[in-house]
């Protein structure tokens, strides 16, 4: 291992991580189907750069710990304590108090590329959804559907100050729930 090359953390971003160690793409790839999507040029530049392995591991639904584990030891690190991970609590809760199917007005469905338009494909998904939850009047509501848990979009969604509740559904897609909260 080189000394120069920063020392893999849950903390560490998706992009830093295949900018300092590109050996570790298929590695990483092959981790979980929803990181197959890393291949893609727009994401690549956009999603990786805001996404930490914590948030990563989430959306391929793995452990952190096994995660930064299996890439330190690719690379010739020590692996992390147990006690080093920190939590790997899931973004799947009960349904909150404020979830109303029926104030749903906006629905975006990212499984489906047909729908996107032009202008969208090319900038980062989560502009349109941060673009969209904006407009939302009190007691609205924006879905996103996924075919993966959008963890780094949800952590972004809340930092704005937005209401946030994925549900899985048993068809396996990612139903996330956007509001605005009452007093912003």
């Amino acid at each position: 291992m080189s000394e120069d090359r920063p020392l893999i953390t849950p903390a560490t971003k998706v992009a830093d991580l295949l900018t300092a160690y590109p050996e570790l793409e298929d590695v990483l790839i092959g981790m979980a189907p929803p990181f197959k999507k890393l291949r893609n040029p727009i994401l690549r530049r956009s999603v990786a750069k805001v996404a930490s392995l914590r948030q990563a591991a989430a959306v391929g639904r793995i452990s952190v710990f096994d995660m930064v584990n299996d890439l330190r030891a690719a690379v010739g690190q020590e692996p992390l304590a147990v006690n080093e991970a920190g939590n790997d609590a899931s973004y799947f809760t009960e349904q909150p108090e404020w979830f109303v199917s029926s104030v749903v007005v906006v629905s975006i469905d990212e499984t489906d590329s047909e729908e996107t338009d032009s202008s969208e494909r090319n900038e980062m998904p989560l502009k349109g959804v941060l673009r969209k939850a904006t407009r939302l009047n009190d007691g609205e509501m924006l879905e996103l559907v996924t075919t993966f848990l959008p963890a780094p979009g949800i952590d972004m969604v809340r930092s704005k100050g937005f209401r946030v509740w994925p549900r899985e559904e048993p068809s396996g897609l990612v139903c996330t729930y956007i509001s605005k909260h009452p007093d912003s």
